[in-house]
This record gives structure tokens, C-alpha cells and sequence, in this order.
């Protein structure tokens, strides 16, 4: 029987995470006919050993190199032969009615090119990249200058991550999450693959891009829900995952928003600020962690008083 989903994951070093990945999936496409492609960044962590034992049915292609996430989902992509193309993250759990309320999603919203659904962190907050707007110039202001988390429950300044909207309800959104992007067939064919000038990050805002551009709407769908345990490969690997990031989006400006110079001006400004500020923050913090140390051991010599704190001093 042709499979109905075709399921792709790519990997880069986290094994574990990817065992219980493939391990949550394999129950929920019970009764869904499937195929399951895992795309191996040339992980050096045992995880291509570990499908080949572990997972014997999964299609696995394992990469000499790490060719970054666009190009190794393009990869599997061209070969999946599913009705419906899933992309999802080594570091996620589904439940066991994801695929079926998906997929049942679909057939009853024919209007919907590609979807995602309601996104956790372990903790089982929201993770609010799983519903976005794209960054016009308002929205991006919002962000860069804190007013987006400043006055989430705004329907003017809060659209960033549409923080003003009920989580529990289905809409249609501008973008969804990399790490859980269901789309149709039809729509793969008519859009294309991930854009692989994207190395990491912005790959999906542009695909979400992309498809409504073609006529198709995205959808947040909150009916079922993952978990995903965020930034697992970039902790295992030398990845300048902040420089990745701000470039991602850079690129997306200049590749949607180059009509306007104006426009294409701040969000760079902005993009700029932001990236700059975070390297800042990065830079500082092994700092204000020394200097919090040393405030902290100040402070119990100061707390035993002279006499005590000479004596301790005398018998280190």
C-alpha cells in the first residue's frame, strides 16, 4: 500500500533524543500507512549505528557531511512518495493521535497548503515560535524593542508570536515552526523544497513565505500537541547558532522584502541591533558570572564577621 505520510527527520548529534523521537512516531503511525526517512548530518554521537540496530525499517540516509537542515530535508523529500510530507525534529515526542488529527485536519480544510500543530517545552508551557507573524517593519519593531513581550496580550503589539490569541483554537497563521511542518503533496510539488541558502533557521519562515504566496493558507492547529526539547543539536556541536540565526534572517529580508528599500533598511537595522545585543549578553556573562561569584563569597566572609572569617582564613 502507497503510504499516506512520509515522515523526515534530520539528525545531528542527539541520539537519544532521536531513539525516543522515532520511538513516540512508530506508535502513532499505527494504523497510518507510512514511511519514516532519517537524514544523518554526519553525527559523530552513534545515532546512524543506532537506527540501523534499533529502527531496522527506517530509510536512512547518512550524510559525509553536515550539509545544514534545508539540504538534508530536500534530500529526503525527493524521495518520499507520501500524500502528505511531514518535517520534524530529532528532539521532539508526539503523541499517539498526532498523525490521525492531522491528517484529519486536512481532509477537512481542503484551503490548507501546510500546518503545524500546538507546540510544548518539557516544562508544558507553550513554545510560542510554533504560531508567528512574518516580520514586517511593525512587527519586527515590536520585537527588537521589547514591546512584543512587554504587551504579549496586545493585538497590536503582541503579533510577533500572535501571543494576543487563545492557544486553544485553530486559525490560520503567517508561519509555523521548522520542528513540526505537516504539508500536502500538491503543494510540495508546486512550491518546491526548503530553500537551501539556508543553512539553519529561517528555512521555514521562508516556506511558510512561499506557500502563500501560491494561493495555499498555514494553519496552527491545536487539537494535538508534542513536546520538543529545543536547541538539543546546536548544544552538541560548535554551531554559531546566534550568528546562524540573525543571518537566516537577513536573508530573508533581502529575498522577500527587496521591492522596498526602506523596509529592507530597518529590518536590517534591526536585525543588527538584536544580533549585536545578544553578542553582547553572550560575551558578558561568563563576566557577570565571575563577578557574581565573587560577590557571593564577599558576602558569607562578610556574614561570619572578622573574627570568624580571619580564623577560617588561618585554618584553609
Amino acid at each position: 500500500m502507497d503510504p499516506i505520510l512520509s515522515i523526515i527527520i534530520v539528525n545531528y548529534n542527539v541520539r537519544q533524543f532521536l531513539g525516543n523521537a522515532l520511538g513516540s512516531i512508530q506508535r502513532a503511525v499505527a494504523g497510518i500507512p507510512s514511511e519514516i526517512f532519517v537524514v544523518d548530518n554526519a553525527s559523530e554521537d552513534g545515532s546512524v549505528e543506532m537506527v540501523k540496530r534499533e529502527f531496522p525499517h527506517v530509510i536512512l540516509i547518512a550524510n559525509s557531511e553536515n550539509v545544514g537542515f534545508a539540504r538534508a530535508n530536500n534530500l529526503a523529500l525527493r524521495r518520499a512518495t507520501g500524500e502528505f510530507l511531514l518535517l520534524i525534529n530529532p528532539d521532539t515526542v508526539v503523541q499517539e493521535d498526532t498523525f490521525s488529527v492531522m491528517l484529519d485536519f486536512f481532509r477537512t480544510h481542503p484551503e490548507a497548503g501546510l500546518a503545524g500543530c500546538k507546540i510544548l517545552n518539557p516544562d508544558g508551557t507553550l513554545q510560542l515560535p510554533c504560531r508567528r507573524s512574518f516580520p514586517t517593519p511593525w512587527v519586527a519593531f515590536t520585537k527588537i524593542f521589547g514591546l512584543s513581550a512587554l504587551f504579549a496580550g496586545s493585538r497590536l503589539f503582541g503579533r510577533y508570536n500572535l501571543t494576543y490569541l487563545d492557544p486553544g483554537k485553530t486559525y490560520p497563521v503567517d508561519a509555523i515552526s521548522g520542528s513540526f511542518m505537516m504539508v500536502r503533496r500538491s503543494v510540495y510539488e508546486t512550491v518546491g523544497g526548503l530553500d537551501e541558502s539556508f543553512f539553519m533557521y529561517g528555512e521555514d519562515l521562508d516556506w511558510c513565505y512561499r506557500i502563500q504566496q501560491a494561493g495555499q493558507k498555514v494553519f496552527y492547529v491545536h487539537g494535538t500537541q508534542i513536546v520538543h526539547f529545543r536547541g538539543q543539536s546546536t548544544k552538541r556541536s560548535d554551531i554559531d547558532e546566534l550568528s546562524h540565526f540573525y543571518e537566516a534572517m537577513e536573508l530573508f529580508v533581502e529575498k522577500h522584502f527587496r521591492h522596498s528599500r526602506v523596509v529592507r533598511l530597518f529590518l536590517r537595522a534591526g536585525i543588527a541591533i538584536r544580533g549585536a545585543a545578544a553578542s553582547i549578553a553572550r560575551a558578558g556573562r561568563p563576566l557577570l558570572m565571575a563577578a557574581a561569584s565573587m560577590l557571593s563569597r564577599f558576602s558569607a566572609k562578610s556574614a561570619k564577621g572578622p573574627f570568624v572569617a580571619a580564623i577560617s582564613a588561618d585554618s584553609a
